[in-house]
């Protein structure tokens, strides 16, 4: 706002002070001096006090927690994996292919890192980012295009790499809702003509990842979803009868068909059912058993020699509680805790809400996931296939999520000034 105005405007006479006045209201109006000639000396009128944007360097906790994410990440998966890859001719092999993700993933997080956040609020980059997923996810589930795997099409194979287009969808629908919700304003604080409208594209979405089937993948959706609804200003009530109607949704789809029922019922008392349903959380709570409070060691866990099912991907977690214990496992949640602190403080000191909005956003995606896996593993949540973020073996999955991470970090790197 301008402060104010000194000296009388009778003083201001010929052609250099009209220009003078005329220059500086040609200014933005941000840091503004506003300043006249008066018998060729500089006389002060007032200035303007708007916000300045500075970029500053990438916030260092946030790129250390990573650090530590990644390197933690490559010692368990060599652990888990070493065993059954020698078998194909390399121990390292699934370490291979995991650093060449993280190598792509370091390659778009440095892209991203440097694009400004405000790039993803166009338009045409969200309904792009949109378009792309929704054709990647109804391709993945045509048979003969999807790759078919344990009963279910989650894979599109492209030039011999597989990936998962629901990662990519992810980051799509969090791009959608920051924008939508900062559009929305004060009408979110609406239920049916603010609310609802913003769920329309992640219901959408849901129901695409829901055909695969991958009802955990599709429900972290929306999960992150309501939490960018409530950090964007809704009321309690509103997300209280949406959390409702989910768990109903939610409830309701795992007990239509028979083995979702039996996989729901099952965390109740795996052992009774190791025969069937129960076997893999059972393998899994025998290796954290064995762990005990420090560890067997690295590299000498015995659940990996074929006992636990997928120890590279979905339950690699089991893999840290018998390698490095209780210790071990407390520290990779709270490394994933430090990570969900540090995004979120990064949203909290954004004054620009888009920006804000989609640092929450990206933090809750991966936070979300984390500890929703590490629930599964421990036996607290019914099984369902969600990997464990920087953890489980996946170089595309690993990319995308370091890309939304440099994202993260672009946003940690523009502060809000106020200059006088």
């Amino acid at each position: 706002h301008v402060l104010g105005l000194r000296g009388s405007w009778t003083h201001l006479q010929g052609n250099r002070a009209k220009f003078e006045i005329r220059q500086a209201l040609s200014l933005p109006l941000k840091g503004r001096l506003f300043a006249v000639s008066k018998g060729g000396e500089t006389m002060q009128m007032g200035t303007a006090r708007m916000p300045k944007t500075k970029r500053g360097p990438v916030d260092s906790t946030l790129a250390v927690i990573l650090l530590l994410l990644l390197l933690t990440g490559l010692l368990v998966l060599f652990s888990a994996t070493y065993y059954t890859a020698q078998d194909r001719g390399d121990p390292l092999g699934e370490v291979k292919k995991q650093m060449f993700g993280i190598g792509l993933g370091t390659a778009a997080m440095i892209v991203t890192s440097r694009v400004p956040y405000r790039f993803w609020r166009q338009r045409w980059v969200i309904v792009s980012a949109l378009a792309v997923s929704a054709v990647l996810l109804l391709l993945v589930i045509i048979p003969g295009v999807g790759v078919y795997i344990n009963g279910s099409r989650r894979w599109l194979r492209l030039g011999g790499i597989s990936f998962q287009p629901s990662e990519l969808a992810k980051l799509a629908v969090v791009l959608y809702m920051a924008a939508t919700l900062t559009r929305r304003g004060q009408g979110i604080r609406f239920f049916f003509h603010g609310i609802v409208p913003v769920l329309v594209v992640p219901g959408m979405v849901f129901l695409l990842i829901l055909e695969q089937p991958n009802l955990s993948t599709a429900g972290s959706i929306l999960i992150v979803s309501l939490l960018m609804i409530m950090m964007a200003g809704a009321q309690w009530k509103h997300l209280t009868l949406l959390g409702v109607a989910g768990i109903c949704v939610g409830g309701f789809y795992a007990w239509s068909a028979p083995y979702r029922r039996e996989r729901l019922l099952s965390f109740t008392d795996p052992f009774a059912k190791m025969s069937d349903e129960g076997y893999q959380l059972a393998q899994s709570l025998i290796a954290f058993g064995s762990g005990g409070l420090f560890g067997m060691g690295l590299g000498q866990g015995r659940q990996k020699y074929a006992y636990l099912p997928y120890p590279e991907s979905d339950f690699i977690f089991a893999i840290v509680g018998e390698d490095f214990g209780l210790l071990g496992c407390t520290a990779v949640a709270a490394l994933f805790a430090a990570f969900a602190v540090a995004g979120m403080r990064i949203a909290m000191n954004c004054r620009d809400k888009f920006g804000s909005l989609l640092a929450a956003g990206i933090t809750c995606s991966i936070a979300v996931q984390a500890f929703l896996n590490m629930g599964v593993v421990i036996g607290i949540l019914p099984t369902t296939g969600l990997p464990l973020p920087f953890f489980s073996a996946g170089g595309t999955s690993i990319s995308i999520t370091m890309a939304a991470v440099g994202i993260l970090m672009n946003i940690s790197r523009t502060t809000e000034l106020m200059e006088t």
